[in-house]
């Protein structure tokens, strides 16, 4: 039997391709270098809302220090050039008086964190010199610059009733300047002036003014034997009372018994105190605060000093913003994003004083028509006002910052029982014979064109690299040092 034929192949007889194989996606070069496949997309819905509000938040930052810097030191070099002024060798550097305390229901912490940041650099930039009063509580800068008035009145001549003896630090002063004298060192005869931070501390500059050159230099009478006779003669609780005409037996063999039999407490030796006792003894107590020698109804018929100087020191009065509160949380990230508006107004007033070129007397021809009431303290600012009679005239230091009142902490309005006087509740009172004499530093509009001038041309030379790199807190055009041109100890002119 003959063998079959195989079957035909199907497509045996057509040409066929082998199938391609995929090629290998992403960049051959990662591949080889055992990277993984990026592939670039669009992040998610989530991604895009957190990428979008921190880069704004932190766009915001960066563009509010970069103008802040910019702020000040456009100030800075306004007065940069007093830094490089001669000044002779027998002769006492201008110093100017800084008041400061801590802005109510918080710490002078805050204060002075201020201080540093926006007042400092342009005073350390002219080379100033200053001495500070601080407040750590209500009255302190009251009672500092009016004791500070009272020394500089016993030194030209007047005299106290009572005699008092001096104290410790001013036989140290005292020592200080004759040795001066002897050397043949002179004080600055130019104008010093004062700095003061905040509407609170302004209230109680104005009462210490008035209290050292209006008040006498006798300390007021000492209550303070009165109240505590007057503690000791109260009462006590009728359980401790004990009459006369009482005959129980029980009271009287007590007393009898306590008279004549020793008790085994009482034959014990005297218990030395521990070492935590002895500390707590040997620590200094707070100062007590020197009450006012003078109250602000007695004003008008306290005789004014004969040692009154016909011009006051000027002063500059500068705004502490300091806004407490969870719920206030908004408007201090406002604040806080805004800060190149506070550093710009601060560094102009601080130039001002510095460069001491224009002084004015305080404005007095507005009158008081009504009273500015804050919310939730309606109550106190009616018992503010209560003793400012009706369409009087009203000094223009009673309006300076007066809108930093709104931010203060309740604790600057409640009320105390037995309370001494509150002279950031208070109203400000300024007797006519101190306001007229109370000066202001100012600035001329050639001086603040002069800054704002070059100011724009030094942005103009920068140019936008430049200006990004100082943004991040690198400068290009950065001194280089000596050591970094192989001279070790010289510095490239």
């Amino acid at each position: 039997m003959a063998d079959k034929a195989p079957a035909p192949v199907e497509g045996a007889g057509k040409n066929v391709l082998p199938t391609p194989q995929p090629k290998p996606a992403g960049n051959p070069v990662f591949r080889m270098m055992g990277m993984p496949n990026f592939r670039f997309k669009l992040p998610s819905r989530n991604w895009l809302i957190f990428f979008s509000i921190t880069g704004s938040f932190t766009t915001a930052v960066l563009y509010d220090r970069y103008h802040k810097k910019r702020a000040q030191q456009r100030w800075c070099n306004l007065v940069s050039h007093i830094a490089h002024e001669p000044l002779p060798t027998r002769q006492m550097p201008r110093k100017i008086t800084i008041f400061l305390s801590a802005p109510p229901g918080d710490s002078i912490r805050a204060a002075r964190e201020h201080f540093h940041e926006y007042v400092k650099p342009v005073l350390a930039a002219a080379a100033m010199d200053w001495d500070v009063i601080e407040g750590r509580r209500e009255g302190d800068v009251r009672a500092g610059l009016a004791e500070k008035i009272r020394k500089r009145r016993r030194k030209d001549g007047e005299k106290p009733v009572t005699s008092e003896e001096m104290k410790p630090s001013e036989e140290e002063e005292d020592l200080v300047q004759e040795w001066r004298i002897t050397a043949g060192v002179k004080d600055w005869e130019g104008i010093q002036g004062d700095l003061v931070l905040g509407r609170h501390t302004w209230k109680e500059y104005v009462r210490g003014l008035h209290e050292g050159w209006l008040g006498p230099l006798d300390p007021p009478p000492d209550t303070s034997e009165t109240s505590t006779a007057k503690n000791d003669a109260s009462p006590l609780p009728t359980e401790q009372l004990s009459t006369g005409d009482d005959e129980s037996p029980t009271s009287d063999t007590l007393q009898t018994s306590d008279l004549s039999t020793p008790t085994a407490d009482s034959a014990k030796p005297p218990i030395e105190p521990t070492q935590a006792e002895a500390k707590k003894e040997e620590k200094p107590k707070t100062p007590v605060q020197t009450p006012p020698y003078i109250s602000t109804s007695a004003y008008p018929s306290a005789p004014i000093a004969p040692t009154t100087p016909n011009v006051l020191p000027p002063t500059t009065i500068l705004p502490l913003p300091h806004l407490l509160g969870f719920l206030n949380t908004p408007i201090r990230i406002y604040r806080f994003l805004n800060r190149r508006h506070l550093a710009d107004e601060t560094g102009r007033e601080v130039a001002a004083l510095v460069l001491a070129n224009y002084v004015r007397p305080w404005d007095s021809n507005s009158e008081f028509t009504g009273n500015s009431t804050f919310p939730g303290h309606e109550n106190s600012t009616e018992d503010q006002r209560s003793n400012v009679p009706a369409n009087q005239e009203r000094w223009e230091p009673e309006s300076v910052l007066e809108g930093e009142e709104r931010d203060w902490h309740k604790v600057a309005w409640k009320r105390y029982q037995g309370e001494p006087e509150r002279v950031w509740r208070n109203s400000m009172v300024i007797e006519p014979r101190i306001g007229e004499r109370m000066r202001r530093f100012d600035l001329t509009g050639a001086e603040e064109d002069l800054a704002r001038k070059d100011d724009g041309e030094d942005a103009a030379a920068k140019g936008l690299w430049a200006s990004v790199l100082e943004t991040i807190g690198w400068e290009e055009d950065r001194a280089v040092k000596g050591w970094e041109h192989g001279s070790v100890g010289e510095e490239p002119e």
